[in-house]
């Protein structure tokens, strides 16, 4: 059974900088999508990023693009979501999730991981 553990947030100004990490604990990251999705408060989950099996395809929700940045090291297990340039509006639980498909379709995720808690605030 795979299981995915973020790690990570925190708390952060407005304009700062955060890496985000999905690490694999049991199972394998390999052949799998990995999609990153935030949830805020009252707010349904929405899609940030993903990225595909192999690293070769990425996709950003436009309110990130040219500010988060998605990479995976599949070495390593672990995939990453680097968040710059930060807004109020990121503030979140970030989670990650695993599915055969990169997508921005939650159901398409069989795995997901509890989520890590990012702040933005001055």
């Amino acid at each position: 059974q795979l299981q995915l553990v973020e790690s990570g947030g925190g708390l952060m100004q407005p304009g700062g900088s955060l890496r985000l990490s999905c690490a694999a604990s049991s199972g394998t990251l390999d052949w799998l999508g990995i999609g990153w999705f935030r949830q805020a408060p009252g707010k349904e989950r929405e899609g940030v990023s993903y990225i595909s099996s192999r690293g070769g395809t990425t996709e950003y929700a436009d309110s990130v693009k040219g500010r988060f940045t998605i990479s995976r090291d599949n070495a390593k297990n672990t995939v990453y979501l680097q968040l710059n340039s930060l807004k109020p509006e990121d503030t979140g639980v970030y989670y990650c999730a695993a599915g055969p498909y990169s997508s921005w379709q939650l159901p398409r995720y069989n795995y997901w991981g509890q989520g890590t808690q990012v702040t933005v605030s001055s």
